[in-house]
């Protein structure tokens, strides 16, 4: 079953809509799934709908609101594709922070184990890390996360377990990028990084010709039993 929801700002100022579907029974966990810089399109909803076939209580919220409510944009049509580009100029990060820890005390305590898991990805994965760093969410997952580099020194406010898939061929993040990434977190006992040799970006979108169906079964099978251990 899914459903739009309304959520207040952690300041009571302000309201965003969040697409919500509940599993058939009694939720396991949440999961905030975070989205790209298309919205919460098809692809994002797809994602909340095949994480409650697996029995969480997932959750998208609508990051973009304060710049445009219920943008929905395909990645594989230029025009939209330039259009998330100039988006992700304008989002506040901070404030869509502050968003997902909102959405994340909206879901607490809906489930069996009363725990909250995020997942993000793109622009996504990049707030998956800074969920990890400044909420108390119970673990985290980044596909494609963008910008990394630039948070590294986040990594010690990383209370519980994050996992990063890192495509070696990613167009948005390159050589460096993924060294300075590997260098400085493959240490850190709280985060495990995959690497996916020869992708590139957006490999494990649930439509478009992005998607590469070995690799994003691979990587979704590392995110479902990551979640599994952590949010029981």
């Amino acid at each position: 079953m899914s459903e739009t929801v309304s959520i207040s700002t952690l300041s009571g100022e302000g309201a965003f809509d969040a697409y919500v579907a509940r599993p058939a029974g009694d939720p396991k966990a949440a999961i905030v799934v975070i989205q790209e810089i298309f919205g919460v399109n098809a692809g994002i909803r797809r994602k909340c709908d095949r994480l409650a076939e697996d029995g969480y209580l997932a959750i998208a919220p609508d990051l973009f609101w304060r710049l445009e409510p219920g943008v929905e944009l395909d990645p594989d049509i230029e025009p939209e594709f330039q259009t998330a580009l100039e988006l992700m100029g304008k989002f506040n990060q901070d404030a869509g922070i502050r968003d997902i820890e909102a959405a994340i005390k909206y879901v607490r305590g809906m489930s069996q184990s009363g725990k909250v898991g995020a997942v993000g990805y793109c622009l996504g994965g990049r707030l998956a890390f800074m969920t990890a760093a400044r909420t108390d969410v119970d673990a985290s997952v980044g596909y494609y996360a963008v910008g990394v580099d630039n948070l590294l020194r986040e990594q010690h406010a990383i209370a519980h377990p994050l996992m990063l898939h890192v495509p070696t061929a990613d167009g948005f993040v390159g050589p460096d990028v993924q060294k300075a990434m590997h260098d400085a977190l493959d240490p850190n006992p709280k985060v495990t990084l995959h690497d996916y040799e020869g992708l590139d970006h957006g490999f494990a979108t649930e439509f478009g010709k992005r998607r590469d169906e070995d690799a994003a079964n691979l990587a979704d099978s590392r995110t479902a039993t990551f979640f599994a251990k952590h949010l029981a």
